[in-house]
C-alpha cells in the first residue's frame, strides 16, 4: 500500500491512521461488535460507527497535511492498493482500514465542502457500554436461572 503512494500521500496515510490510534478507535470499535454479540438488534451499528471513525480520521489527515485532496487521493490509492493484496493476508474483525466504509463517499466528503468531523461522542461509547452491560447482566442472570432449573429437575435443592 505504500509503495502506492507518492510522499504527501503516505504522510496523509500515515496521519490517518496516527488519528486511529490517537482516538482509541479499535475502543469503539471492540464495544460495537461486543455489544451485537450480545444483542443482536445493535448488529447495525458496526458500520455507521465504523464510517464515522473512518471520516474522523480522513479530516485529522487532511488537516495534518493542508490539502484535502492529497488526503482524498490517498484514500483512494490506498483502497485500490488494499483491495489488490486482499486475500494475501486476514485481518482481525475489529481492525480499521483504509477499504473500510464507503470509500468514494469518503472521498466525496473531502473534496466536496469541507463537513466538519463527524464525532463518536462519550454519549454513544456510554450507550454502548451500558448496552452491553444490560445484555451481560441478562446472560449472567438467565445462566443463574438456568443452573437452578436444573438442579431442581434432579431433585436438589435450588441455593441461592
Amino acid at each position: 500500500m505504500l509503495r502506492a503512494l507518492d510522499p504527501a500521500e503516505r504522510d496523509a496515510l500515515l496521519a490517518h491512521e496516527r488519528a486511529h490510534l490517537a482516538g482509541r478507535h479499535h475502543l469503539f470499535l471492540a464495544a460495537a461488535e461486543l455489544a451485537a454479540l450480545c444483542h443482536p438488534a445493535l448488529r447495525s451499528l458496526r458500520a455507521p460507527m465504523g464510517y464515522a471513525l473512518e471520516r474522523c480520521a480522513d479530516e485529522t489527515a487532511a488537516a495534518a497535511v493542508g490539502d484535502r485532496r492529497v488526503a482524498a487521493r490517498a484514500i483512494g490509492r490506498a483502497a485500490l492498493a488494499a483491495r489488490a493484496a486482499e486475500g494475501t493476508e486476514s485481518r482481525p474483525r475489529v481492525a480499521l482500514a483504509a477499504t473500510a466504509g464507503p470509500v468514494p463517499r469518503r472521498v466525496e466528503a473531502l473534496l466536496g465542502r469541507a463537513t466538519p468531523r463527524p464525532r463518536v461522542g462519550r454519549a454513544a461509547a456510554a450507550a454502548l457500554l451500558a448496552c452491553l452491560a444490560l445484555s451481560g447482566a441478562a446472560a449472567l442472570d438467565a445462566t443463574h436461572d438456568l443452573h437452578s432449573s436444573i438442579e431442581v429437575a434432579q431433585g436438589e435443592s435450588p441455593q441461592h
